[in-house]
């Protein structure tokens, strides 16, 4: 009995981990198995993708101190051949202390200076032009806020982790159709191939592009939801292969750890919200353009939550 007892707590420490590269997905918990674990740490070792990305931070974050930190999620199209650029852009906010998630989304046509380009031009082509380390620097100058870390994924293996996840479930506000699927209103239930459309679609949207972010923080919720469920457990298998297949991030194993011990309740109050802005076209081109006010209120409100002011 007591032997049994033992390995029981054993494997829920472990778990816990795979609810951290969630938590990414983002900022689940959840219990492991101690059979697993050589899988997790080279599925860790795959993913972890150090990349030279100016740091803005005066200090080095102290996890024991409950320093807020910031994450940038990079949604990727990368086909053969071509690098891809970053159809999604969400900037996450962690603060343990008050238990909260800040989630702002960045419309991909966003008009900003790409930072190592010297130009001015949507945000998303800043991965296009200099990959991870330009679309960090890139949004680290349009929100003046330091960038710590990032996670990229794979939209193409998306699909992968939401089926190794056995499915979301989501609220859909909109009745569409699109990619061959039709998602009514309401709750649904979605594997893999339906989920990768549902947060692709953009254009038959009367929201547009805000329609498609609220979708995508949708599924990233119900992602992090079915990470903290222990039903996730018999899946770990299909997990690991799914996350070493399609993320990339400079989340050390130990930053990993550090993060589930002193953060991980912070993923029970997350707060999205947007940036407010006009559609033009300059020079034939169509830019999302933020007024400076608006930009100004959105740094502030990160500021105030990384606790920079």
């Amino acid at each position: 009995m007591r032997s049994d007892r033992a390995n029981q707590r054993k494997k829920k420490k472990k778990w816990k981990i795979i609810g951290i590269i969630l938590l990414l997905l983002i900022i689940g918990a959840g219990s492991y198995v101690y059979a697993v674990y050589h899988s997790l740490t080279k599925a860790v070792d795959t993913m972890h993708k150090p990349v030279d990305m100016q740091n803005l931070r005066e200090k080095e974050i102290n996890f024991k101190n409950r320093d807020p930190i910031s994450i940038l999620l990079l949604g990727v199209d990368e086909r053969k051949g071509d690098r891809g650029r970053s159809d999604t852009m969400i900037v996450m906010t962690v603060n343990p202390s008050l238990q909260s998630v800040q989630m702002l989304s960045i419309p991909r046509d966003t008009r900003t200076e790409i930072v190592g380009k010297g130009t001015q031009d949507k945000i998303n082509h800043a991965y296009a032009f200099g990959g991870v380390a330009m679309s960090v620097n890139t949004v680290q100058k349009f929100l003046d806020i330091p960038i710590d870390y990032y996670i990229k994924v794979n939209m193409q293996g998306f699909e992968g982790i939401v089926d190794a996840m056995d499915g979301v479930t989501v609220n859909n506000t909109l009745d569409f159709s699109y990619g061959g699927y039709h998602f009514p209103k309401g709750k649904l239930d979605l594997n893999g191939k339906k989920a990768l459309q549902f947060v692709r679609m953009r254009k038959e949207d009367p929201r547009g592009d805000f329609g498609r972010q609220e979708r995508q923080r949708q599924v990233i919720q119900g992602i992090i939801n079915k990470g903290a469920s222990f039903s996730s457990l018999t899946r770990f298998s299909n997990i690991f292969e799914a996350l070493g297949k399609s993320i990339e991030t400079n989340l050390t194993f130990d930053e990993m750890m550090s993060i589930q011990k002193y953060y991980k309740d912070a993923r029970h109050k997350i707060d999205p919200f947007e940036l407010k802005g006009d559609g033009t076209k300059i020079n034939g081109i169509y830019y999302f353009i933020v007024p400076e006010a608006e930009r100004q209120k959105a740094q502030n409100r990160l500021k105030e939550h990384l606790g920079l002011k």
